[in-house]
């Protein structure tokens, strides 16, 4: 309503001073997770080419058929803002030449990202992800690496409930001989499935595994699995995940229903949930994807990755973060010049300390009373006669001081 209150669009949120620090300490603990394991990172655009998504998520996924914010600039070029961060992290890799360099090469980013869906507790339409790849190996120790790194992230953020799934969705092949083989089946009961099921059984009838519609979901109990028709190779790449993840205690449940929503997904896949979400439980997942960066125009490149959604890990963890801390609180009395006391506020901030000053309007009682509430260990009081430090753990006072005797007792 013009001339109406305005607020944030539906599905976005505002990160207000008090949520900072969690989201600050959060994102420490993943750059010192992730660094330790040799990722670098790297920040890609917000919008990319639609065609991107098209081409390497699948234009058959929800994402591309329903949740992606795609407009035309002024040239008439379609872009999108990024849904996820894995094919606008390949594209780079191509882009930029990465095939050149030491392979695997590894990457980690963190930042905003964009999906049309009903909001829903801890899902936006406007979301933060943390996420890694790790670009150009097959080997299964880099599976299980960034499932140990998931798993790691969430224990350090102290997120509670914790499960993980794990399967493998095996090569192309196998998963479009296994698609036949579930599509017969599937519309042997097509009168029981739901009617988005039904709609979906030509383009994706994997999909069918994640139906919460009851009728569906019955039927499903007797559908054939995938994890029960890999190849003798794809097979004994998982079970070599399996073995590195048993050697390093990693608990875990191998659940053949297991299927992510994005079509580039190969062999290894895994999803990690909460129980203390409820049904929508889902914290962060991924798995292999060795035939997208082929699919994007490169060449046949193998990789794995993950992605976590900041606001859901922090739903359901209990990480504390301290919030700003003030060293140093600069006051001012009816005398006091206000000019001394932001050259005061000035030079402390110069010499590493955090300071603040008085610029509301406030009696000196009420300096004070901001200083305590604000936490400041000192107080500097810009007086006539000089300036006064007082001691606000102690309540000690001393008077008289110059500027550089004041500054030498608080740092």
């Amino acid at each position: 309503m013009a001339g109406g209150k305005l607020q944030a669009p539906r599905g976005t949120f505002d990160v207000l001073p008090a949520d900072g620090p969690r989201r600050a300490a959060l994102r420490r603990i993943a750059e010192e997770v992730f660094a330790a394991a040799g990722y670098g990172t790297i920040d890609t655009p917000v919008f990319e080419s639609t065609e991107l998504f098209a081409r390497g998520v699948g234009e058959t996924t929800d994402i591309v058929q329903k949740e992606m914010f795609t407009f035309e600039d002024q040239g008439g070029r379609s872009l999108t803002l990024r849904p996820e961060g894995t094919a606008p992290v390949c594209r780079a890799y191509l882009e930029h030449g990465m095939h050149k360099l030491p392979q695997p090469v590894k990457l980690w980013y963190w930042g905003p990202y964009f999906r049309h869906e009903a909001p829903q507790a801890g899902r936006y339409r406007q979301f933060t992800q943390v996420g890694i790849e790790a670009i150009g190996s097959l080997e299964p120790s880099l599976d299980a690496e960034a499932i140990l790194l998931l798993a790691e992230l969430l224990g350090r953020a102290g997120a509670k409930g914790i499960r993980a799934r794990l399967s493998s969705l095996g090569t192309p092949e196998t998963r479009r001989a296994y698609s036949d083989e579930l599509r017969s089946y599937l519309r042997a009961h097509e009168s029981e499935l739901s009617d988005e099921v039904r709609g979906r059984l030509d383009a994706n009838p994997l999909r069918a595994f994640d139906s919460d519609h009851p009728g569906t979901r019955a039927v499903m109990q007797g559908a054939p699995k995938l994890l029960e028709r890999l190849a003798s190779e794809d097979q004994e790449h998982f079970q070599s995940v399996l073995a590195l993840l048993d050697e390093a205690g990693q608990v875990y449940q191998v659940d053949p229903t297991l299927v992510r929503g994005i079509d580039y997904y190969t062999r290894t896949v895994f999803e990690f949930t909460s129980d203390a979400l409820g049904a929508q439980s889902g914290v962060g997942g991924g798995g292999r994807y060795d035939g997208l960066i082929e699919q994007l125009g490169g060449p046949a490149t193998p990789g794995v990755g993950f992605a976590s959604g900041i606001e859901r890990i922090l739903m359901v963890s209990d990480l504390e973060a301290p919030g700003a801390q003030t060293d140093v609180y600069v006051a001012h009395d009816g005398d006091g010049d206000p000019r001394e006391a932001f050259r005061l506020l000035r030079e402390l901030r110069a010499r590493g300390l955090s300071a603040q000053m008085e610029q509301a309007g406030r009696s000196l009682k009420g300096q004070l009373k901001q200083a305590d509430r604000i936490g400041a260990s000192w107080v500097l009081i810009v007086a006539g006669d000089g300036v006064r430090v007082r001691n606000m753990r102690t309540g000690d006072q001393v008077e008289g001081l110059s500027a550089e005797e004041a500054l030498g007792m608080v740092g």
